[in-house]
């Protein structure tokens, strides 16, 4: 790895490593959480969509424990802090069925995903650049639509039910989002602009989400559900 002078402050390279430790152990829980889910599918195609998934997402795991390495961090005490209420998170959050799997794939990482692109936009250009690429869409996206919207067109009352499913990843999600930024200085600090700033920009934090909000409706409403 190159040297990267943004890591010379040790504040930012304290908020950074917090950062990727918690993208890493969300992207690990979203590996078991969608293997685990393959199992519930109705058919091996399905099954065998939902396993590429987990793969994806496993890679993008190896992805930032190697770069949290090189930024010299334990990658396994880097993402400690975070498994107790990411684990809290799936436990509130268990899928019933594979529709319910795969709204959380799609609405659940999603959310997630934008609030660590949020976040980004304060980093450096190579940290930034890692946490896009392991935050990428693990293609997804038409596969969920077309399975969610196929299945509420067989029964219209799966609709209400998954978009209950939705609302309330959407509030689980959320309350985690707040509740990590808060117990932790470091993403405190980036969430209001950088580590280099003296307090807290609650007007900014409030468009932000604002902007989490509108993106969860927007993918609700490609999958036919009311948000």
């Amino acid at each position: 790895m190159q040297s990267n002078p943004a890591m010379e402050d040790r504040a930012y390279h304290a908020a950074v490593v917090d950062l990727l430790g918690a993208i890493a152990y969300g992207e690990i829980s979203a590996f078991e959480r969608l293997a685990a889910d393959a199992r519930m599918c109705p058919t091996l195609a399905d099954k065998a969509e939902l396993a590429r998934m987990a793969s994806v997402e496993f890679g993008h795991y190896e992805r930032l424990t190697a770069y949290l390495a090189e930024l010299g961090a334990d990658p396994i005490e880097a993402m400690g802090p975070f498994a107790q209420a990411f684990d809290a998170f799936h436990q509130r959050t268990r899928s019933n069925d594979w529709l319910e799997g795969l709204v959380t794939a799609y609405v659940g990482d999603g959310l997630a995903a934008d609030f660590y692109t949020e976040i980004g936009a304060f980093l450096d250009p190579e940290t930034r650049r890692i946490v896009t690429e392991s935050l990428r869409d693990a293609g997804n996206a038409a596969f969920v639509v077309s399975r969610v919207r196929a299945a509420i067109e067989q029964d219209h009352r799966v609709a209400g039910r998954l978009a209950l499913w939705g609302r309330r990843l959407m509030g689980e999600a959320l309350t985690q989002a707040q509740r990590v930024a808060a117990e932790r200085d470091e993403l405190t600090a980036l969430l209001a602009g950088g580590v280099d700033r003296p307090g807290l920009d609650l007007a900014a934090i409030g468009r932000l989400f604002a902007r989490l909000t509108e993106n969860h409706t927007a993918r609700m409403t490609s999958l036919g559900l009311d948000a």
